[in-house]
């Protein structure tokens, strides 16, 4: 079991990257569940849009795209986060890009441990989970 991040042509790298690795793999113990091979590709809105029109027939720039690989009881996957959309959120919730990376790493593990966020009531449950890691790890890395 493995948390990776690799970094596809942009000029952008997350800090105290280790302890960030670490934190995420809590997050998904909290939620009673295994971490596995997880692998996360900052990149920036071409690709990601590229991704999201191929992969998943939607034509517009997000933030982040999480692919389930999920077996054996192990929560795996692949996390593509666009740092282009990052930089965008975080100026517009007047947070640090740094934080809005590690949100959007989180909000993707969630998905990988089975939330969604496809109704209001689903995006208000995993929201609230998201928010109170956000708050966890601001505390000590952010």
């Amino acid at each position: 079991m493995s948390i990776r991040i690799y970094y596809d042509q942009i000029n952008y790298r997350i800090r105290k990257s280790k302890e960030i690795r670490r934190f995420l793999d809590k997050v998904i113990r909290d939620e009673n569940k295994v971490p596995g091979d997880l692998v996360f590709i900052i990149s920036d809105d071409e690709t990601v849009l590229k991704i999201n029109r191929e992969f998943l027939k939607h034509d517009y720039y997000t933030d982040v795209i999480a692919f389930d690989k999920s077996e054996d009881g192990l929560v795996s996957g692949e996390i593509f986060i666009s740092v282009d959309t990052v930089r965008v959120n975080a100026r517009e919730c007047k947070c640090r890009v740094q934080e809005e990376v590690v949100r959007v790493m989180i909000h993707g593990v969630l998905h990988l441990c089975g939330y969604r966020d496809g109704s209001p009531e689903e995006r208000k449950r995993m929201f609230e989970i998201q928010e109170k890691k956000v708050a966890q790890i601001r505390e000590s890395l952010l």
